[in-house]
């Protein structure tokens, strides 16, 4: 078969452009009266048939690119810099008034700062920059007289990501995650809420040092946790306070003043001291107008009413991948999420859903979605790496992390949520209203300090149901031995070895 590439698949193999694939690859099968999708892991390649197949102009192909492969700004960006703009302009004014037309040349100017030839629109319809039900967008985009269209993009010039409105997101947005957790908690008691939301900072706090095989000590975790607990009064999400954030978390000989003013990449030693890279974090040089643009994207996504999860997506991911500090990065990223779902509303007040929780027992999965961008970005960036481990990187690299698709990764976000909310929060519910009326039970039978029923339950349930003699002489001497057996029958009735073995 003999397939000829179009829309921006033409264009890159023209220009030979170095970028990181689009999702969507569109073909042109000459001999084909029908079109199909093969679908991989990484795109979908649609093959269609020749009547649909462009002009050769580069407006043509780009109209052909945002009709099938969508709006992709990484890799306009790119095409825009190395055209000929009197072709583009010349497209243009034959179709000024066409959406696809307008769109392009709002597009252009925005993302080159560069104004065109070519006079204002004077009348017709507003259209949207993006296709709301293709992607999500501002509840309303700011207007441009020039193009006559509404500016809906997540974020700036500086930073502006893209997130593609998904059949499998489409479908977690359906189910109403926040709705089904109101509805969880109205069936528990204050008591057992407050109970709940001290462990859940701490099992928090924990997995979330975990994840990066760390084990905090009491004063780190206590750090951490409450951390957690402002999480749900403040807005995190601006320099000042991200530094903070920052400071709080690690060790203070490692607290940054600033944003990082070196190049930093996570990598890991092999033999024969190789370094295998995993991820390359952009230029220091670059890093304040990037994280000024993640800000600035952070208060439009709320202003535009941005779907919660989404919100915390596109700044938690695109913060890691920023990766402004020299240490920390990953749990801030985390937190940012707990931070946002809050002060937008999506987590009820007064519970935390253990999110890093769920992360590392789907590593894979998260891993998956943090190596959805990287693995793309490494064999684009030229650099060196010298025999201290100091990395120099020499390609222009601000565009990939400016305009990065975060749609695999608010994918995985709502999955992580979905599953904490359906199966971690209610069994972690289900434990502590069991466990609570397992203590006021063995209260019944003797009145034991809250110290030493805790203590009796955690070594019943390691020895499988039963208090081993060695516990039971060491710290239980004072009871008796029917006192012990009612005891233990206290946990087997309530059931508590089944959510100690979950």
């Amino acid at each position: 078969m003999k397939y000829s590439a179009e829309g921006y698949e033409a264009i890159i193999q023209k220009y030979n452009l170095n970028v990181i694939p689009n999702w969507h690859r569109s073909f042109i099968w000459k001999e084909s009266q029908t079109h199909h999708k093969q679908k991989s892991n990484d795109y979908i390649k649609e093959i269609f048939p020749a009547k649909y197949k462009p002009g050769k102009s580069i407006g043509e192909q780009l109209e052909f690119a945002f009709k099938y492969d969508g709006i992709n700004l990484s890799i306009l960006s790119q095409i825009f810099s190395v055209i000929d703009t009197n072709d583009l302009i010349e497209y243009i004014k034959s179709k000024r008034t066409g959406k696809y037309a307008r769109r392009i040349w709002f597009l252009y100017e925005f993302l080159t700062g560069k104004k065109l030839p070519i006079d204002d629109l004077k009348q017709g319809n507003y259209i949207d920059l993006l296709e709301v039900d293709q992607y999500y967008t501002l509840s309303k985009g700011t207007s441009v007289k020039r193009q006559r269209v509404r500016n809906n993009l997540l974020g700036t010039k500086a930073f502006c990501p893209i997130v593609r409105k998904t059949e499998t997101l489409k479908n977690m947005e359906n189910e109403d995650l926040a709705q089904v957790c109101k509805e969880l908690i109205v069936n528990y008691p204050p008591e057992i809420l407050r109970k709940a939301l001290a462990y859940l900072y701490t099992k928090e706090t924990k997995s979330s040092f975990f994840i990066e095989h760390e084990e905090p000590n009491n004063t780190r975790t206590e750090r951490f946790v409450a951390l957690l607990q402002e999480a749900q009064e403040d807005d995190f999400c601006q320099k000042e306070r991200l530094i903070e954030l920052q400071n709080r978390i690690v060790d203070k000989r490692f607290a940054d003043k600033d944003y990082r003013k070196n190049q930093n990449y996570v990598g890991e030693t092999l033999l024969h001291g190789r370094e295998k890279i995993h991820y390359i974090s952009p230029k220091p040089k670059e890093l304040e107008e990037l994280m000024e643009g993640l800000i600035l994207c952070h208060h439009r996504m709320i202003e535009g009413n941005v779907n919660p999860i989404i919100h915390a997506s596109v700044i938690a991911y695109g913060f890691v991948f920023l990766h402004p500090f020299e240490d920390g990065n990953g749990r801030i990223h985390r937190f940012l999420i707990h931070n946002i779902l809050a002060i937008r509303g999506f987590t009820p007040r007064g519970i935390m859903f253990p999110v890093s929780a769920v992360m590392l027992k789907k590593s894979l999965s998260y891993d998956q979605s943090l190596e959805a961008f990287s693995s793309k970005l490494i064999p684009l960036i030229d650099y060196t790496l010298d025999e201290d481990g100091i990395m120099k990187v020499s390609s222009d690299t601000a565009h990939w992390y400016r305009y990065m698709d975060l749609t695999q990764q608010s994918e995985a976000l709502y999955s992580f949520v979905k599953e904490t909310i359906e199966n971690e929060l209610p069994n972690e519910l289900l434990f502590l209203s069991a466990y609570n009326k397992t203590k006021e039970a063995m209260k019944e039978i003797i009145d034991m300090p809250d110290r030493m029923i805790d203590l009796f339950i955690r070594f019943t349930l390691q020895n499988h149901g039963k208090l081993s003699k060695k516990k039971r002489y060491k710290y239980f001497d004072k009871l008796t031995d029917q006192e012990i057996e009612k005891l233990q029958k206290v946990l087997i009735d309530q059931n508590l070895h089944h959510f100690h073995t979950k």
